[in-house]
Order: structure tokens, then sequence, then C-alpha cells
């Protein structure tokens, strides 16, 4: 079978599409085979042997099997009650000697068994029951020609499935025809198949061909509508970027202008040296607090077990005070005093 080739392919190449006709249609086979080969006609010679041997080898298989897979015909069983209560013995339909032969014949016959030398296969032949072969080959031929139409009975039947039962019989000569054209039919049906997968495969991209169009003149339409709304947004907030950009540059060359007015080098000067002063005095005014601290502790201030020794203290200072108030008092009059003598 040829590959499929999509049509607009070859619409769109005329001398593609004929060559690719010439091929399939006068120069190749189906197969892919030339139809015009010097060895043609010796080929076509051993094509007729090889068939008749596979028809041979196929008469051979059916027969094998047919002997293989036959069932002797059913025992005919008593119709009376009292007969069927009682078990009697039933001689079979087959005579002994066939039943031998059909249990000893698929062996013989498979291709699988090894092959025997001449003194075993006369040996076989001179003893029954291959000995009475001649005289059981009626027999024989009737059961497999029964057993050959009843399979032939079940092929018809499936394949042709609305046909009354009674008149399957006359389907049986038409098995070949029937099978070879199923065969055609399921080869057409497969080509059919892959030929239409390749037009779904085709309509598939003509539809995502379709539909990237389709949405680049959305995108067209959406741009022609909003597109210049947009860019004018977007330029309004690139100039107020910018605008901002510039103001941040401008902030900061004027504070780096007004730190260079203000602070003159005399002026950093004087305050690197009145950092030091402050630092210095601060760590000279921790210094005295942690004096005085001490000195507070003396006197009971701020120590754990101190307060009867701190209420002293306090009583101390404030009758030195109430004193000092005194002193002034007294001082007051006796200067009131000098003044009036």
């Amino acid at each position: 079978m040829f590959p499929p080739v999509d049509q607009s392919v070859l619409q769109s190449n005329p001398d593609f599409a004929n060559l690719y006709n010439k091929l399939t249609n006068v120069i190749l086979n189906p197969d892919g085979s030339t139809k015009d080969h010097p060895a043609a006609k010796e080929r076509r010679r051993v094509k007729q042997e090889l068939d008749k041997h596979r028809l041979r080898e196929a008469k051979h298989h059916l027969l094998t099997r047919a002997i293989a897979t036959v069932s002797p015909p059913p025992v005919d069983q008593p119709s009376t009650t009292t007969q069927h209560r009682r078990p009697q013995h039933q001689q079979p339909a087959l005579p002994e000697p066939l039943l031998d032969l059909l249990l000893l014949l698929p062996p013989l016959l498979s291709p699988s068994t090894p092959s025997l030398d001449a003194p075993s296969t006369a040996l076989l032949l001179s003893h029954p029951p291959l000995s009475s072969l001649p005289d059981l080959a009626p027999d024989l031929t009737a059961l497999l020609s029964s057993h050959l139409r009843s399979s032939a009975l079940n092929l018809a039947r499936i394949a042709n499935p609305t046909t009354n039962p009674s008149y399957l019989h006359r389907q049986i000569p038409s098995l070949a025809a029937s099978t070879g054209a199923l065969l055609d039919a399921e080869i057409s049906a497969y080509d059919a198949l892959a030929a239409a997968r390749l037009r779904t495969l085709t309509a598939l991209a003509a539809l995502l061909d379709t539909y990237a169009r389709c949405l680049a003149r959305l995108l067209r339409a959406l741009e022609a509508k909003h597109g210049v709304v947009a860019r004018s947004l977007d330029l309004r907030a690139a100039d107020v970027s910018l605008r901002a950009q510039h103001g941040l540059a401008a902030v900061e060359t004027a504070l780096h202008t007004t730190r260079g007015e203000v602070y003159t080098p005399e002026a950093k000067v004087a305050l690197k040296n009145y950092a030091l002063h402050l630092r210095d005095a601060k760590a000279r005014t921790g210094e005295r607090i942690r004096g005085l601290t001490a000195e507070l502790a003396d006197y009971g201030v701020g120590v754990k077990g101190g307060e009867a020794k701190e209420r002293t203290m306090r009583e101390m200072a404030r009758v030195y005070r109430e004193m000092g108030r005194q002193m002034e008092d007294a001082r007051g009059d006796i200067h009131r005093l000098q003044k009036g003598s």
C-alpha cells in the first residue's frame, strides 16, 4: 500500500500529482513492485507454482485437521422409560478398526512428527488398522465428508448471518468467493480509514489555520480600537516616570549644593570638635553620676537594707535645711537692728 498523500499537496503541486498518479496507476503495483519488470513472466510462473503448492498444503492441512477433530456419530439412545432406567451396554456405531484408524492417522500425518524409516513404515502398513485402509476408505471418506460439510456450514453461517439456516448449504460453493470478497472489503475499508484519517488531519490543520487567522484579525481589531489609548497611556506613564527621575536628580543636586553652602569647612571642623566635646562631657557626666551614686550608697540611698540609714540622713538634711532657714532669719533680724541703730 502506498503512503497516503494530502490532497492539498497534490492540488498545490500539479506536477507532483501527475507523477504520483503515474506511479500508482501505471508503473507500480499496489504492493510497491514494478509492473514492467524483465522477470515478470518468470515471477508469475513461480507465483502460480507457489499457489498450487499452497493449495495442496491447504488441502493436506484441512484433511489432517478433519481427521484429528472428527468425532463418531452419536449412539442411538433407547426411547422407552424402562430402557432409560436400566443401564445397558451400547455398541459403537463405527467399526473398531475405523476408530483405531482415526486415532492413528493424525500423528502420522502431522508435519511435526519425525519421519519413519522404511522398515517401520512397512511394518505399520502390514498390520491393522493401516492394512485395512482400502476396506475402511469408504466409511472414512463418508465420515470426513460429513465433518467437512459441518465445518463448511459453520463458515457459511458466519459469512451469511442473515441467511435462513435451511438454505446455508447453498452458500458452501461460494465460500471462497465470499471470503475473498470479505478480505478485499477489509483492505478497502483499511484504505478508506487511512484516507479518512488523512482528510481529518487536513481538515484539522485547515481549522487551526483558520483559527489562527481569526485570532490575528481579532488582535488587529483590538489594536486598532484600543491601541491609540494604550500607547497614549504608555507615553504618559513614561513621561511621568522621566519627570519623577528628573525631580529626584534635582533634589539630590540641591541637597548637595545646600550642604556645601551651609556647612563650610570651618563649620564642619567646629561641628566635629563640638561632637568630640559632647562625647567627652557625656563621659565625664557618667563618671560623676557613678561617683554620686557611690556616695549616696554610703548614706544608705539606693542600697538594699539601708532604709533606716536613709531615713536618718533624710531627717538630718531636713533639720539642716530648717537650721539654715533659722540662720537666715537671724541674719535678717540683725541686719535690720543694725540699720535701726
